[in-house]
């Protein structure tokens, strides 16, 4: 089956038991612990970006595992919180590349009803214990999620930041797609080849190449 909308991926992956041992789990830990994000968000990047409105893909980890900090998308916290250090540097990238002041809070979610898919690669993690559930399988599901937008005929910027990031190119092979790689924005590595690498304004040239609007990435979100 051609998969056509994300809600026929996530039948498929039902009838593959993707979720056969991963569903009891988190279904237990949520009444047992604090697992973020919220249940009802797990989803909530598909959700917002349909697989036909896809034309950037940023692949992110494991969600935040502070307080009121994840929200369903990869870098994006809530408008009312600290924007995290990776997510600052990527404002700061941004600033780099237009010189346009970027006058935002760290909610992404501008971003993902433009067509950017804030994926992370495990969707669920347990406060304050990064990569907590990075063996539960959620992998399984996001590798065929990359898969899937491998094979879709829209052209789509693939911008894979980190080891773990670039590892997503084995699934990458369309012609018609772009990728562009870099190490992460975190503190530890920016400043080795993140910061001026251009990637922002090199997704842009690329959409806009085939004949695609550009992503507004320093569009402003505070309210005035």
């Amino acid at each position: 089956m051609s998969i056509q909308n994300w809600e026929q991926l996530i039948e498929q992956e039902e009838a593959k038991g993707t979720f056969d041992t991963l569903r009891p789990y988190l279904d237990q830990a949520y009444k047992e612990r604090i697992i973020y994000p919220a249940k009802e968000n797990i989803f909530r990047a598909l959700e917002m970006t349909p697989l036909d409105k896809v034309r950037v893909v940023i692949l992110g980890q494991d969600p935040y595992h502070g307080p009121n900090q994840a929200q369903g998308f990869s870098f994006s916290v809530p408008a009312n919180e600290k924007i995290p250090p990776s997510l600052r540097n990527i404002y700061q990238e941004i600033f780099n590349e237009y010189q346009t002041p970027v006058q935002r809070s760290g909610d992404l979610s501008d971003w993902a009803s433009q067509g950017v898919l804030l994926l992370n690669s495990i969707l669920t993690v347990e406060q304050g214990k990064p990569m907590s559930h990075s063996n539960l399988g959620w992998q399984n599901f996001t590798d065929d999620i990359l898969r899937v937008l491998n094979e879709q005929n829209q052209p789509i910027v693939f911008m894979l930041w980190g080891a773990q990031a670039r590892k997503a190119k084995r699934f990458l092979n369309n012609p018609n797609h772009l990728i562009l790689e870099s190490v992460h924005p975190s503190p530890l590595s920016a400043n080795r080849g993140f910061f001026n690498s251009g990637q922002f304004k090199k997704a842009n040239e690329f959409l806009e190449s085939k004949g695609e609007s550009p992503i507004d990435w320093a569009k402003s979100n505070l309210a005035n």
